[in-house]
């Protein structure tokens, strides 16, 4: 391939195609050049190092999976929203491993703000369970729970940790219905007024 035809976005595209392939921690400069068939100072044009590299990937794919929860979500409220996010995070992270695991990285707070997916991310899950009858810092409190819950599922699924003989999808089904409960029934901190 020319290497004038590359691009930062070629590159972020391979490079996430390449982490389904092979895992996110398998994704360097030199395996992505020799994707491309060049020599891996000829990446420097267009990223500044693994670290940025990563970054866009991270972005890149926080746009798709956000993308995916969006389109489940619409029109739906309640248990159905939560019901429709969960399973399109889920099928996210079991169809592009690597990109999920791009997902999980920490980046620059800089980048965070200036990324519309990021962005979106956060109405949609702000937005989702706001319907809940929620307000920080219960939100925040709320969202790391799913994200921990989810992530977590994911994680142990991927790595074939459920042993048991229950079957993993009802096992599942029954921790959206377990999360829904919470939420429904969300603890108030003492002195907290009563939500109406």
């Amino acid at each position: 391939m020319p290497r004038a035809g590359l691009t930062a976005d070629r590159l972020v595209a391979a490079a996430v195609e390449l982490a389904d392939e092979t895992g996110f921690e398998n994704v360097t400069l030199s395996a992505l050049a020799r994707r491309f068939g060049v020599k891996d100072a000829s990446l420097y044009s267009h990223v500044r190092n693994l670290r940025d590299l990563r970054a866009r990937m991270a972005l890149r794919a926080g746009g798709e999976l956000i993308d995916r929860i969006a389109a489940a979500v619409a029109g739906r409220a309640g248990k159905d929203a939560l019901t429709a996010f969960a399973d399109a995070y889920r099928a996210y992270a079991r169809e592009h491993p690597g990109r999920y695991a791009a997902t999980q990285i920490r980046i620059d707070q800089s980048l965070v703000a200036d990324s519309p997916a990021l962005r979106r991310t956060a109405e949609i899950t702000y937005g989702m369970l706001r319907a809940y009858g929620l307000e920080e810092p219960d939100l925040t409190d709320a969202v790391r729970l799913l994200r921990a819950t989810f992530h977590g599922y994911c994680v142990l699924e991927a790595a074939g940790g459920f042993g048991a003989p229950r079957e993993v999808n009802a096992s599942w089904d029954r921790a959206v219905d377990a999360l829904h409960t919470a939420l429904t029934h969300w603890p108030r901190e003492e002195g907290d007024e009563p939500r109406e």
